[in-house]
């Protein structure tokens, strides 16, 4: 099966040929950095760290952009309002630039955590200056834009195909609509690419038409050209900056270079709370860091990976409950395999392809779902339950209380490495160990204990196991009995 993407400019799934073959082009619109990481981040950013990783699976060379928006940004996300950033900085009583840092490595801090790769390249908008004068320069020779009051506007009826990505008509772009009255445009919906600066506004650059400050939109044309070229494979984002921003962006960077700018564009859905969109501005935003003090990150990215990327994400700590128990239950598994794999007297490899396991799938079976679920616009909910379903059989397998032969246990290992790790990063390469009170030690106890229990239970010796139960729960273990084998938690955490 091809692997096919959705693609918001034609609205429909299509095929994926890169421009180049064999070779991937992607920038993923950054964040701007006045404020820690929240979960909307997390769903935008392990959405495209899965779709980076399964090109890579799939054997293509991928450069990998995303920004960092550190000037710009205005506070009404068009062209009116205070800089996000410089606003921040003054409240916080520190350089601009030092908020930058600050916000800036708690952002990879956060991502880090959610096993989420860093681009090959993140650039910042300060350290691309130049580049924007000389494109807005470029607009204006060609008569795309024009000055007004040491502003540069893009005139958005020099550009017949304005509107192509959102589906907005030039005719129903009223004054009013996203933006105000400005009475420096020539159209009430013309965008910033330059803005003058007063003199006490602390970021602004010399430039061709004064001191002033690159507009927010500008800035991802020029560092996704730069690195990528004037036509590139895939522009993500979230689903909010269709439009003005993807919008504009095609207008100026097509504008400029006189052919296709993106040719697929890829964007996630937004993350609500009760049915209503997360945001800092209604307060119902939770920060990765504050989910992290009561959830593993590993727990939050299972629950962004659950939902498709173009679906909306419903929070509530009901969901992460359930994601929790899903992921003890899956690295569960995991480490019994790593840990019988180790013990188990090695053998040459032998095919074991084809082998039945208790569903009656086979390895084989389970790779071709796998696959099928990513190569349809990167279904990660159909992979993740294709996983879970393999874990059902892994843990039939154990339980048994049989000898499993290494050749199996190998190949459920390699299962678990490539697609649990590689492709979705829910699985690591190794647990910690000897950590605060040593965990995969505590772990691989349990694990015992709860295999022993399933023994006494398929013995019918239901004294004995309720008793193991019951104990443990006066430890402050909780066991919950599940159709694919038990699951435990402690209790308060």
């Amino acid at each position: 099966m091809a692997l096919k993407v959705y693609n918001t400019l034609t609205r429909s799934k299509e095929e994926f040929k890169p421009l180049e073959e064999g070779r991937v082009g992607i920038y993923v619109c950054g964040p701007t950095v006045y404020d820690h990481p929240h979960i909307g981040h997390a769903k935008s950013y392990v959405s495209f760290d899965v779709i980076v990783r399964y090109l890579r699976h799939k054997g293509f060379g991928v450069r990998y952009v995303q920004n960092i928006t550190d000037v710009g940004h205005l506070t009404d996300n068009a062209d009116q309002g205070e800089d996000k950033i410089l606003k921040r900085a003054i409240l916080e009583r520190v350089e601009p630039m030092e908020l930058v840092e600050k916000y800036m490595r708690s952002y990879f801090d956060d991502m880090d955590a959610l096993n989420v790769l860093r681009p090959d390249i993140s650039p910042r908008a300060s350290g691309h200056i130049s580049e924007q004068i000389e494109l807005v320069s470029a607009l204006v020779d060609k008569g795309f834009a024009y000055e007004t009051n040491g502003s540069v506007y893009f005139d958005i009826s020099k550009f017949e195909n304005y509107g192509k990505l959102s589906g907005k008509k030039l005719d129903d772009l009223e004054s009013g609509v996203r933006i105000e009255v400005n009475q420096e445009k020539r159209n009430p919906s013309d965008f910033a690419l330059w803005k003058s600066a007063d003199s006490d506004h602390i970021m602004q650059w010399n430039s061709p038409w004064g001191s002033g400050f690159p507009g927010w939109h500008l800035e991802c044309s020029v560092m996704s050209m730069k690195y990528l070229g004037a036509t590139f494979d895939i522009h993500g984002g979230g689903l909010e900056n269709v439009f003005p921003h993807h919008e504009c962006e095609i207008a100026q960077s097509e504008s400029a270079n006189e052919q296709p700018f993106v040719r697929y564009w890829m964007h996630n859905n937004m993350v609500t709370v009760d049915g209503k969109k997360m945001g800092k501005s209604i307060g119902n935003f939770v920060t990765l860091k504050d989910a992290f003090k009561k959830y593993s990150p590993m727990v939050v990215r299972l629950f962004v990976l659950s939902t498709h990327y173009r679906s909306p994400m419903d929070f509530s700590n009901e969901a992460l409950d359930s994601m929790e128990k899903g992921t003890i239950r899956l690295h569960s598994a995991v480490k019994n395999v790593r840990e019988r794999l180790r013990n188990a007297e090695e053998t040459a490899d032998a095919d074991c392809s084809n082998f039945k396991l208790s569903s009656g799938r086979t390895f084989d079976d389970y790779t071709g779902l796998f696959y099928e679920a990513m190569d349809d616009d990167f279904n990660s909910p159909e992979a993740v339950g294709t996983l879970f379903d393999f874990t059902r059989d892994v843990n039939a397998a154990l339980g048994t209380g049989d000898d499993v032969d290494y050749a199996v246990l190998n190949k459920m290992n390699s299962v678990y490495t490539e697609f649990g790790g590689g492709v979705l990063g829910i699985v690591p390469d190794t647990f910690s160990t000897g950590a605060k009170d040593d965990e995969n030690q505590f772990d691989s106890v349990m694990q015992l204990l709860i295999d022993t229990r399933q023994k006494l239970r398929e013995q019918k010796n239901w004294e004995l196991s309720d008793e193991i139960r019951d104990k443990l729960d006066e430890a402050g273990v909780a066991l919950e009995d599940a159709p694919d084998g038990a699951t435990w938690k402690r209790k308060g955490i």
